[in-house]
């Protein structure tokens, strides 16, 4: 029997697959989006909103915050008390770099670690196309576990039908798990999870975007009551 010496490669989509792929892609990601929200008034605008809704002071997760932490910082200047978790280290590392006002640390979007009803809000901006769809509904479990109710719900996705690996978007040679939902699936899916949708917005992608399109869906968790 002939070995290669190699480890065997993570399964597509699993928690060392996605620490092996964002550790190998942080600095490039950072390279090429670091000013990318200057550009984007209509994200600015549903931030500023999750913002309002949340309320100064509020406790926010923003889960899966890459190496840029732009969205942990955009929400930490408008009084909100944020945290943003990333599985990659790297992320991790280059995000304290890039925002040494915030926090930032290594946890897993899946399985948010926060006493229940801790959170009065999450964001997930794009971080859920690093897992299997089927793994969705256990994460928005864990999300509604997490946030009290009344608490809010920011997901930002790329729409589509992928569930798979691909070549990586930002080129090269590496291959990654890609997910992309669509509108109906992701409120479908949200509502499931004991949250209310309140507004559900898709928009075309920006002339200096990859041509897919972005769905925006902001929901309230529901009460006990109410679930």
């Amino acid at each position: 029997m002939t070995t290669t010496g190699r480890p065997p490669s993570p399964e597509p989509g699993s928690v060392p697959d996605v620490v092996r792929s964002w550790d190998a892609r942080a600095d490039r990601y950072l390279e090429l989006f670091r000013h990318e929200w200057d550009t984007k008034p209509f994200d600015q605008a549903v931030l500023a909103e999750f913002a309002r809704r949340v309320g100064e002071g509020g406790r926010v997760c923003d889960a899966g915050c890459g190496p840029c932490g732009h969205v942990t910082a955009m929400l930490g200047e408008r009084g909100l008390d944020v945290l943003g978790i990333d599985l990659s280290p790297r992320c991790v590392e280059l995000a304290r770099r890039e925002k040494p006002g915030c926090r930032f640390e290594v946890g897993d979007q899946r399985a948010i670690e926060a006493a229940e009803g801790l959170l009065d809000g999450l964001v997930s901006y794009y971080s859920l196309h690093d897992q299997p769809k089927r793994q969705l509904p256990g994460t928005l479990t864990s999300w509604a576990a997490a946030i009290r109710p009344g608490g809010q719900l920011l997901v930002v996705t790329k729409e589509g039908a992928s569930d798979g690996v691909v070549g990586d978007p930002m080129g090269g040679e590496l291959r990654v798990y890609w997910a992309e939902f669509m509108a109906k699936e992701l409120r479908i899916a949200v509502e499931a999870a004991s949250f209310r949708v309140d507004d559900l917005t898709v928009r075309e992608a920006y002339a200096d975007e990859i041509r897919t399109r972005r769905i925006y869906l902001s929901a309230t968790r529901r009460s006990v009551s109410a679930a």
